[in-house]
């Protein structure tokens, strides 16, 4: 079944580390990458955002749907960029080195080229950790690690019930669709995408009932057993912040300060090869 924002368990040193450190760490590593567009840091970050995803033991069959999403993002992205602000890097880095022309006010110059390379590198060292986060994390363990750090329990048991959720959505949608197919409902791809996309929404009636039938069993299930009655509660799954969790957290933050700090001696957020 296609994997979408699920978690995977795997025996790992990135599985190892609890939940609230991972949240901590991507925080941070978001911040390093996005505020700045220095690319030496930008390759290093993407670099280890690649070696962390091997050391999560993740393979590319388990993400390939949303890889393939997030490939269509990031050149949805450029193309758009280009669209409509074909002189962006010019105006950014104040030179424009012209390779060819198109048509009109598209023309393709190094510094341009340049931009865009550095967008593709903002996002291919941030979406990896976003997705190592989601499929690394135990969602039980997370909203003890939230509860830990200070979040009220009933907003993490919340955020662990979304997450947990999402899989059942998955597993739910996989059964409907089969039995549509049982009854004659072509949705391989055979048919067309028009027909395939209308198959598909008569998929989402059913969908949305049976998740309201599962939101209802749950709701009901939380208050049969006086669920947020009191100002605390214990956690199965809690467990307290470990040597690695501080050390994560630690390089992370670093990242960050490093991040503002090579903003500040750079002058600017840009780094800029052509003066």
């Amino acid at each position: 079944m296609t994997n979408l924002f699920n978690y995977i368990d795997r025996p790992s040193p990135i599985h190892r580390l609890t939940g609230a450190c991972k949240l901590v760490c991507l925080i941070t590593w978001s911040l390093a990458a996005m505020t700045s567009f220095y690319t030496p840091l930008l390759c290093v970050l993407t670099v280890a955002a690649l070696i962390l995803f091997r050391v999560a033991r993740l393979r590319l069959k388990d993400i390939s749907f949303m890889v393939g999403i997030m490939l269509v993002y990031i050149l949805m992205n450029n193309v758009l960029i280009f669209l409509f602000s074909p002189t962006h890097g010019t105006t950014l880095y104040g030179t424009q080195t012209v390779l060819f022309r198109i048509a009109g006010p598209y023309v393709v110059t190094a510094e341009q080229l340049f931009y865009h390379f550095n967008v593709i590198l903002k996002n291919a060292c941030t979406i990896p950790i976003v997705l190592l986060f989601v499929c690394t994390t135990n969602p039980s363990e997370f909203a003890a690690s939230l509860n830990r750090i200070g979040v009220s329990y009933r907003v993490s048991y919340a955020v662990a019930l979304a997450l947990r959720y999402i899989p059942d959505i998955q597993r739910e949608f996989r059964d409907i669709s089969l039995a549509q197919q049982a009854r004659g409902t072509e949705m391989s791809k055979k048919a067309s995408l028009v027909s395939r996309l209308k198959a598909a929404s008569s998929i989402l009636i059913p969908l949305i009932l049976s998740s309201m039938e599962r939101i209802e069993t749950i709701s009901n299930a939380m208050e049969l057993r006086g669920f947020g009655k009191g100002k605390k509660r214990t956690w199965y799954s809690g467990r307290r912040f470990s040597k690695l969790d501080l050390l994560a957290m630690a390089v992370c933050v670093g990242l960050m300060l490093l991040s503002l700090a090579l903003t500040y001696f750079n002058g600017g957020r840009y780094y800029n090869p052509f003066v």
